[in-house]
């Protein structure tokens, strides 16, 4: 069978990637290339079972971890665009539960908040609490995490761990809020939400190998995780918004081509015109960390090979992700592991995605 068009790559690309990703230390890895809502190449590098030498394929499912809160945040906008909500919204007008900072009881958390790691809840206590389920899905269900976590009385919470900060007043990373999103998404949504996203999102992109639960993944396509060069347990998290979504670089590098093509994609379109746009807008977020320079609706923006670019992470035990995004150009890049990231392996997946966001226009 002849390989796909988007396959071809010029062979000194090829192979400098895989030099620069073997060199990290990288078991095996996953790189796409979209381009004007197209995608342009995927490749395999390495293993995704080093143990049985099964190499990484452009259908190798990964663990994407946090970078699935750019595609909550996406349903989060979509509702807005249907006018089922504003993000301005008190987040309590959609849920049957309260949610209230201690510290600040009077302050009204908004969803435009929770898109922007500024709502004032914390994962100090998610950290400590570690809702990690290791070897499969986790028996948690969501409401039950986010109703343990957010109310008095709940069984994890901790009214200094679990809030901090007023609303607005901070940025600080909160798995917890996205996970609260998901909730909100489904409530507002009128079923669960991962359903919706895969008949608005996953259904119209073609996504053939993309799972919310590790129980759906082939094994045969499911990537090993490693960490120091050892094969570590899959982990199973309740905030499957914040994080759970499995999937190839195949598939995922169809939705990267949509988020940097105005929400439209290898003939789909799976946003309104313009939501993209509005997504990857500077919002106010006091006290951003170094590494950012910017936060817009889930999506992050940060330096990348002397330019600011949006893009998002994610990371956990033998798994790291990133993708980035350069609108402006209309191109894209993901690049997915199987290894627990390190200093060398972040240096590395910046070098390759710097180069293809350099060189990728005249491939």
């Amino acid at each position: 069978m002849a390989r796909p068009a988007w396959a071809q790559i010029p062979v000194h690309l090829d192979h400098d990637i895989r030099i620069t990703l073997a060199q990290a230390g990288i078991p095996g890895a996953a790189v796409g290339y979209a381009r004007e809502g197209r995608v342009r190449f995927v490749r395999g590098y390495g293993y995704a079972d080093v143990a049985r030498r099964r190499p990484v394929t452009p259908d190798t499912v990964f663990a994407i971890a946090s970078i699935t809160k750019t595609i909550t945040a996406a349903a989060i906008l979509r509702l807005a665009g249907q006018g089922r909500l504003t993000l301005d919204d008190p987040v309590a007008a959609h849920l049957d539960f309260p949610v209230v900072n201690p510290h600040h009881p009077d302050a009204v958390i908004t969803l435009r908040h929770l898109l922007t790691h500024t709502s004032g809840i914390s994962d100090e206590k998610y950290y400590a609490v570690d809702f990690r389920h290791r070897g499969g899905d986790t028996p948690l269900a969501l409401r039950d995490m986010l109703v343990g976590y957010l109310m008095p009385g709940g069984t994890y919470y901790d009214a200094n761990g679990c809030y901090a900060a007023a609303p607005g007043e901070a940025w600080d990373y909160s798995n917890v809020g996205f996970a609260l999103l998901g909730y909100v998404a489904g409530r507002v949504g009128g079923f669960d939400a991962r359903m919706a996203i895969r008949q608005f999102l996953m259904a119209p992109l073609g996504l053939h190998h993309s799972y919310w639960t590790l129980g759906e993944v082939p094994p045969v396509l499911a990537a090993t995780p490693y960490e120091g060069g050892k094969p570590v347990a899959t982990m199973g998290f309740p905030d499957w918004s914040a994080g759970m979504l499995q999937s190839s670089a195949a598939d995922f590098t169809r939705y990267i081509a949509a988020c940097a093509n105005d929400g439209a994609a290898e003939g789909a379109r799976v946003l309104p015109a313009g939501t993209m746009a509005q997504m990857l807008t500077r919002q106010p977020a006091p006290n951003l960390p170094g590494w950012l320079s910017g936060q817009g609706l889930g999506w992050m923006m940060g330096p990348l090979d002397g330019a600011d670019r949006w893009e998002h992470w994610g990371g956990a035990e033998g798994i790291f992700t990133v993708a980035y995004l350069d609108p402006g150009r209309r191109q894209g890049v993901t690049i997915l592991t199987n290894a627990t990231a390190t200093d060398a392996a972040k240096a590395a997946v910046k070098k390759v995605a710097a180069r293809l966001l350099r060189e990728g226009p005249d491939l």
